[in-house]
C-alpha cells in the first residue's frame, strides 16, 4: 500500500487525533479584539462551537476533517463519537452565538481569509452528507456560512492586490477553498467573483522564481497559486497558463519546489508550520498532476515530488501539540 493512499486505518488515526483537541480549550491563541472589559471571556464563551484546537481556524478545519472522514469511512471506529460531538456542537443556538460574535465592532477582519475559507469548506463538506443528522448539522451551520460568504462578497471587490505569503493570509488558498462552497451551495455570484479575482490577480503571472520557503510557511505561494488557477481555468487554458508560470517544471525547476522543507524544531509553533508546507505541497503537486494525461512526463515528476513531501512530514502529524492540533487536516488534504 502506497504511503500516498488514504486507508481506513489512517483516517481513523486522524479522527482520533482530532477528537482529542477540538474540545480542548487550553492552550488557546485567540484572534480577539476587546471592545471593553466585558469582552474578557473564556474561549468557550466567545466561541461555543469552535472553542478548541489552540485557535479558532484549526478547530474549524478539525471539524472538516472529522466530517470528511465520516463521509468517506462511515464505519470508522470513531463514527459514534464524531456524531455525538456534532450533535452537541452544531446546534442553532451555538452557531447563532458564533454569528453574534462576528457582528460586534472591529470584527470585520476576524479570521480573514483563512478562517472564512475553512468555515465554508466545512459547510460544503456537511452538505455532501445524506443522513438526517447531517442535514441538521448542515442547516445549523448555514447562517455562519452565509455570514462568511457575505464577507467574501464585500471584501473581494475592494481587495486590489492578492496576498502572496505562505501563511494564513494567502489569497489563492482562500479562493480555492471558498470555490468548493460556492459550487456545492450553487452560489453563482460568489463563484463568479472568486473566479474573476483569481484571473485578474494571477492570469498574467509568468516565470515564477519561487523564493520559498519562508521560515514559517505552511503553504507554497507558487504551488498554491497554480492549484487555484487549475480550479478557475478550463484544462486547455490552465495548461497554457502553467507553461508560462512554471516553464521549467519538466526540468524540476525551480528546485526549491521539489525539495521538502527541513523542520528543525517541532515544538516551535512557527517552525512546525514547515511540516504543513510539505503536506500542502504534496496536495498541490497531486492536484496539478491530475491535469496531465498519464503519458505526460510532468505527471510522474509531480507525483514523485508529492510522495517526497509526504514522506518528509506525514510521520510527524502527531507528537507535539504545536503540530498535532492542525497537521492531520493538511495530511488529509494531501491524501484524498
Amino acid at each position: 500500500m502506497s504511503a500516498s493512499t488514504l486507508t481506513a486505518v489512517t483516517a481513523s488515526k486522524f479522527a482520533k487525533l482530532t477528537l482529542a483537541h477540538v474540545t480542548r480549550e487550553y492552550p488557546n491563541k485567540l484572534d480577539h479584539v476587546l471592545n471593553g472589559p466585558l469582552d474578557l471571556r473564556e474561549p468557550r464563551d466567545l466561541h461555543p462551537v469552535f472553542l478548541g484546537s489552540f485557535d479558532w481556524h484549526s478547530c474549524v478545519h478539525g471539524y472538516w476533517l472529522l466530517a470528511t472522514v465520516l463521509r468517506l469511512f462511515p464505519d470508522v471506529v470513531q463514527a459514534r463519537e464524531i456524531k455525538k460531538l456534532f450533535d452537541a456542537q452544531l446546534t442553532s443556538s451555538k452557531v447563532e452565538a458564533e454569528v453574534d460574535y462576528l457582528d460586534q465592532p472591529l470584527r470585520a477582519t476576524f479570521e480573514r481569509p483563512y478562517g472564512w475559507a475553512w468555515l465554508l469548506m466545512l459547510a460544503a463538506e456537511l452538505s455532501r452528507h445524506e443522513s438526517k443528522n447531517a442535514r441538521q448539522w448542515s442547516e445549523a451551520l448555514a447562517p455562519l456560512a452565509a455570514a462568511f460568504a457575505d464577507r467574501f462578497l464585500a471584501f473581494l471587490p475592494k481587495a486590489t492586490y492578492p496576498t502572496r505569503v505562505g501563511t494564513h493570509f494567502n489569497s489563492s488558498f482562500a479562493i480555492s477553498l471558498a470555490l468548493e462552497y460556492a459550487q456545492v451551495a450553487n452560489s453563482e455570484g460568489l463563484r463568479k467573483l472568486l473566479v474573476i479575482k483569481a484571473r485578474d490577480w494571477y492570469g498574467t503571472d509568468s516565470d515564477c522564481q519561487a523564493w520559498e520557503p519562508g521560515g514559517d510557511d505552511f503553504l507554497s505561494p507558487a504551488l498554491m497559486e497554480a492549484e487555484c488557477m487549475r480550479r478557475v481555468l478550463d484544462a486547455a487554458d490552465f495548461s497554457s497558463w502553467l507553461d508560462r508560470f512554471l516553464p521549467r517544471l519538466a526540468d524540476r525547476e525551480p528546485g526549491t519546489l521539489f525539495k521538502p522543507a527541513i523542520v528543525s524544531d517541532r515544538s516551535d509553533g512557527k517552525i512546525a508550520h514547515l511540516d504543513g508546507l510539505n503536506l500542502s505541497r504534496a496536495w498541490c503537486w497531486r492536484s496539478i498532476a491530475s491535469s496531465w494525461p498519464a503519458s505526460d512526463p510532468r505527471r510522474s515528476i509531480a507525483l514523485e515530488a508529492a510522495d517526497k513531501h509526504l514522506a518528509a512530514s506525514l510521520p510527524y502529524v502527531a507528537g507535539d501539540y504545536m503540530g498535532e492540533h492542525w497537521l492531520a487536516t493538511f495530511a488529509l488534504l494531501a491524501l484524498i
